[in-house]
């Protein structure tokens, strides 16, 4: 008698309902909808953040550049003169950043330093290659491309 028992309690009841398979498809279309609005808009979070790193730092280098250039005279020739004092550096009183060596730029690739500049022949330029690696494309970060965003 408990078996008979088991199998009646294992039979589904008329009033008790489960989901159908249209109504489990509709739920799926609609989270798919929603996660095709809201996903492409936190996609792109990582790719600003690293934009944000690399102007930062460019940042960083300008202001060091700057303070090298008051003690020395001229701006250097290449941004590990910030870290190591040039040979013909009078009035050296770094190091002008912190570190042993200067950063690779958020993507991996080494920062690339004009002096003089390209844009800004009286100075200098710092260039990020940005996420594809190649200087001169849309994805740079530079520093005169900051000077104009202050204006």
């Amino acid at each position: 008698m408990k078996t008979r028992n088991l199998i009646k309690r294992s039979v589904r009841r008329p009033n008790q309902r489960g989901f159908t398979l249209v109504e489990l498809m509709l739920v799926l279309v609609i989270l798919g909808t929603l996660a095709a609005i809201v996903l492409p808009k936190f996609g792109n979070i990582s790719g600003r953040s690293k934009e944000t790193a690399a102007k930062t730092q460019i940042a960083t280098f300008k202001t060091a550049c700057n303070m090298f250039e008051v003690d020395c005279g001229y701006y250097p020739r290449t941004l590990d003169d910030l870290i190591v004092q040039p040979r013909d550096a009078t009035g050296w009183h770094g190091p002008y950043m912190d570190g042993v060596q200067i950063p690779a730029d958020p993507w991996g690739h080494p920062y690339i330093f004009y002096c003089p500049g390209r844009v800004n022949t009286a100075g200098y330029d710092i260039v990020s290659m940005g996420a594809d690696g190649q200087e001169g494309t849309d994805d740079d970060v530079n520093s005169w491309a900051l000077e104009q965003t202050k204006q």
